[in-house]
């Protein structure tokens, strides 16, 4: 329709998106491209590890060839499911998937559109930067969700029921470890969404930080623990971990003695200062930086 004078009519300014919905739009994009990425495949044979174990074990009760006790240091041992169970999660999960996930997801969220050269049609539509990072974060967190909880699930009802546990019973341990397993996700995923849109050559910082600097700082004394993920989820750990198992409180016991543990309200503030931290700084420097593509 022309004006009275025969001039075109003015161009109309595009709407721009709330920045809830310029989340969602991102969400709805980055998920389907991320859990059917062959980072996913890979990411599906690292979390199907404890599964192989876990059946393993059971072929060995099932064999007697595995006892419920033993004897470490003159003291019984007693080890059954909900121990089994408890330090599977701690071992295979904690201290490996979990972090794995993180570093590949994580950093991948901004460095994987500036290696496909797509970071620039993200950042000229009419969306705020920042609803970027957190969609495609967003995206990460139900990705690596769907791919942890299948394998803890199937893990929890294989080894559960070994040596006299009981399903029923070790329910509310599960519940915790999911809880936890989730904490874990969330506060590494941040962290390496800062490592990602930080470094260039962000996926090997995020492994060397994850094999090289947490396990090895982490049971030094000092407090440069603290400047890990591992210390805060470590001290979060005996209280989603079964307490009745003798092997469980031996392992305590040692981490404890040499004040590697800390307390619950410690874990809790030092994880959501990282998460919101990580987070945070994240979505600033996305928002601040400019991306040149190398041709």
């Amino acid at each position: 329709m022309s004006s009275p004078h025969g001039s075109p009519p003015p161009p109309s300014t595009p709407v721009r998106p709330s920045f809830a919905a310029s989340v969602s739009r991102i969400y709805n994009l980055s998920f389907g491209q991320m859990l059917w990425s062959r980072r996913t495949v890979f990411m599906v044979l690292v979390v199907g590890g404890p599964v192989a174990v876990a059946l393993i074990l059971r072929m060995l009760v099932s064999m007697d060839l595995l006892d419920a006790g033993g004897v470490i240091d003159g003291r019984p041992v007693t080890i059954d499911g909900p121990v089994i169970f408890g330090l599977m999660i701690w071992g295979f999960y904690l201290s490996f998937s979990v972090p794995l996930l993180g570093v590949f997801y994580g950093t991948s969220l901004i460095a994987d559109e500036v290696e496909d050269k797509t970071i620039t049609y993200l950042f000229t539509r009419p969306l705020p930067r920042g609803a970027v990072l957190i969609g495609k974060y967003l995206a990460y967190l139900v990705c690596a969700g769907l791919l942890v909880l299948p394998s803890v699930m199937l893990v929890f009802f294989v080894v559960m029921p070994l040596l006299g546990g009981s399903i029923g019973a070790g329910f509310p341990d599960l519940l915790k470890d999911l809880a936890l397993l989730a904490v874990g996700l969330a506060v590494y995923g941040a962290l390496f969404a800062l490592v990602g849109a930080l470094f260039k050559r962000s996926l090997l910082t995020g492994l060397v930080f994850v094999f090289g600097w947490e396990p090895i700082v982490v049971v030094l004394p000092g407090y440069m623990k603290r400047f890990t993920v591992s210390y805060y989820l470590q001290g979060l750990v005996p209280h989603a971990m079964p307490q009745d198992g003798t092997v469980t409180g031996l392992v305590l016991q040692v981490l404890q003695a040499n004040e590697i543990l800390p307390s619950a309200t410690v874990s809790l503030i030092g994880l959501g200062a990282i998460l919101a931290g990580g987070l945070g700084l994240a979505v600033w420097l996305v928002q601040r930086r400019e991306y040149v593509l190398e041709q």
